[in-house]
């Protein structure tokens, strides 16, 4: 059995309320304002961030898309595309678990949506990202989940029958696509919610 790990929100922190929060404080006064402004700039990673996740639009033409549509400036625009990097802090009791089954000697690989410039970044600064044997990052192969594609070209790239892969992420619809590819999947909320699944399949006492 492959452990499949989605990053952000299972490895790594992602808030956005916080960060818009913390890159526009002058639009974000409130939580409300705050979740106003997430689904304006992020479209539920549909529209022009999902085509950043999917690697066809570059970060100057992300910018000048969101701003044209929202009504902000470039310059604020700029602010949380550059926040971004520092949201994804890791997410300490996850990546001990990752650490708890690498010395167990399991095979992990990962399969995040996650736009070139943030994969780059995550390679260059945090040394267990090079734990994993193998992984798919949306940008870098032009599709995304919830999308059946990925799945497909994540289960051949892995080198084992969908049914042998364990896949962990926080966002429902991935859940359901990778379950309809025949993956094991499991909802994500924290590394002590991935225990039962990992006992269940042999990877864990």
């Amino acid at each position: 059995m492959r452990i499949v790990w989605d990053f952000g929100g299972v490895l790594f922190q992602w808030r956005p309320p916080e960060l818009i929060k913390r890159e526009l404080p002058q639009r974000a006064a409130t939580d409300e304002a705050a979740a106003h402004w997430v689904r304006e700039i992020f479209q539920g990673y549909e529209g022009d961030w999902g085509h950043f996740d999917r690697g066809t639009v570059e970060v100057p033409d992300l910018v000048q898309r969101i701003a044209r549509r929202t009504g902000l400036t470039e310059a604020e625009v700029q602010s949380v595309v550059d926040g971004v990097p520092h949201e994804l802090q890791p997410i300490r009791e996850s990546v001990a678990l990752l650490a708890q089954l690498r010395a167990a000697g399991h095979s992990q690989v990962f399969l995040s949506n996650m736009p070139a410039p943030y994969a780059d970044h995550l390679e260059a600064t945090h040394d267990f990202v090079g734990w994993f044997e193998d992984g798919v990052f949306s940008a870098r192969v032009k599709a995304i989940k919830p999308e059946p594609d990925i799945f497909a070209l994540a289960a051949e790239r892995f080198g084992v029958p969908p049914a042998e892969l364990l896949f962990f992420d926080d966002h429902l619809p991935n859940i359901k696509a990778a379950r309809a590819a025949g993956w094991h999947a499991e909802p994500f909320t924290d590394a002590a919610a991935a225990l039962p699944a990992l006992r269940a399949h042999g990877l864990i006492d």
